[in-house]
């Protein structure tokens, strides 16, 4: 049956939709917010005996939920597959999210244990539904035009992110806009709107969205939880046979640890380094949401007329400049002033060089395999999620600095470009034609 426009339309307003999570819960407010306030920023909090920076303490909280999500993924991408029931995965991890986000309203000074706690099966749900949300693509998109609808969904994901984020802004600076009186929304109602946002947006998602696959019933006194584990053991035989797939995949481990870094460190930097206040983080987001929109559209036709390789080759290069002005911030006028301009240089391949990535990604992948294959792709991301934000952890826990590590952020873009650089899309396409079951 052909595809219908609406199913686009509601394949990227889940973007739309669970966007709001990434800015105002993993961005911008809460991330610093807790880094800085609930686990007492440079004061830290006690564990174990040790007296841990805050910022190390929500970077440990990203990576274990990452953690999680990595081991869950391949399998339950298996058993989606199996069972045609993508849509269903995706309801239910992304209701999961939208729960604990909404108890997000319950964390305050020194709850550190129950932030980190609804925090990170949130972000499970938020990570975990992305793998079916991805997996979708190849079902409403061609070869020919699976750069231009990834890119829309970037789009549309700044738009739905950034917009929410200046509602957040509105509530806190000027809530008389709305008709409160001043000082009427705190932080915790921002937390909850997001639940809201991603609740009555991702409803489109459901309604229009259709499951495609076919059902492999599984054999004889099997369930398809077990048919799910048998297809992940055979996929994990035969992945090796995809060699520009898991070279791919490698690579995007290593560079997506950079750009997850940097997603997830950004405002915690901008408050801790710079001393920026929250409704100036808010602004600066905003304007790295609106330059992100354009840049994911230009990247999404990018990609379609050069190559996603290449598309994605000329993000990292401008990834690895950024770093490097990052570490010598202050170099030619004030920081600050700086860290705007890097603002909208990263805007530009945000979600340009990760919509090439999920093009590339999407026709290297067998089409009757599309959760399972994505679920890798989403382990990669997971496991970047894990390494990046883990080592910078580390290091601010060792040297008291936020600023230390941005240097290290270098070294996961240079590797993975190198991988990449190996990488031919001509085989990885004759590939996908070789069936895996």
């Amino acid at each position: 049956m052909p595809v219908q426009k609406r199913e686009i339309f509601g394949w990227a307003m889940y973007d739309f939709a669970n966007s709001a999570f990434a800015t105002t819960i993993l961005a911008v407010i809460f991330n610093q917010y807790f880094a800085t306030i609930v686990a007492g920023g440079e004061r830290g909090i006690e564990l174990f005996g040790f007296r841990l920076h805050g910022a190390s303490f929500f970077t440990f909280s990203v990576a274990l939920s990452m953690a999680i999500s990595a081991v869950l993924a391949p399998f339950l991408g298996a058993v989606a597959d199996a069972s045609a029931s993508k849509k269903r995965f995706l309801m239910t991890f992304c209701y999961t999210a939208i729960l604990f986000t909404s108890l997000l309203y319950f964390v305050h000074t020194g709850n550190y244990w129950r932030g980190a706690i609804f925090f990170i099966i949130a972000n499970i749900g938020f990570a975990g539904g992305n793998v079916y949300y991805n997996a979708f693509l190849l079902e409403i998109s061609t070869d020919d035009n699976i750069g231009r609808i990834s890119g829309l969904g970037w789009a549309l994901g700044y738009i739905g992110g950034g917009a929410l984020l200046g509602i957040n802004l509105i509530m806190l600076k000027y809530p008389e806009w709305l008709g409160f009186p001043t000082g009427y929304f705190t932080v915790q109602d921002c937390f909850f709107s997001v639940a809201i946002w991603w609740f009555v947006f991702s409803l489109p998602t459901f309604l229009f969205l259709r499951e495609r696959s076919q059902k492999v019933l599984p054999r004889s006194g099997k369930s398809y939880f077990s048919e799910g584990y048998q297809r992940l053991q055979h996929t994990f035989r035969r992945i090796r046979t995809f060699r520009e797939l898991t070279k791919f995949l490698i690579a995007f481990l290593i560079y997506n640890d950079g750009i997850e870094t940097v997603i997830v460190m950004a405002s915690i930097f901008g408050a801790d380094v710079l001393g920026m206040k929250t409704n100036e983080l808010i602004l600066f987001f905003l304007m790295v949401q609106g330059i992100a929109f354009l840049g994911s559209m230009i990247f999404g036709f990018l990609a379609d007329a050069i190559g996603s390789k290449r598309t994605v080759m000329i993000s990292l290069g401008i990834w690895s400049l950024i770093v490097l002005w990052a570490f010598q911030l202050g170099i030619i006028w004030d920081p600050k002033t700086e860290y705007w301009i890097l603002g909208a240089l990263v805007a530009i391949v945000l979600g340009g060089s990760q919509a090439a990535s999920r093009s590339l990604q999407g026709i290297f992948t067998p089409d009757a395999n599309s959760a399972e294959f994505f679920a890798f792709f989403g382990v990669s991301g997971k496991f970047a999620s894990i390494f990046g934000p883990l080592i910078y952890g580390i290091l601010i826990a060792i040297t008291g600095s936020v600023q230390s590590g941005v240097l290290s952020v270098l070294l996961f873009f240079v590797v993975g470009m190198v991988i990449l650089w190996t990488v031919n899309e001509k085989k990885g396409m004759e590939e996908k034609e070789r069936p895996v079951i």
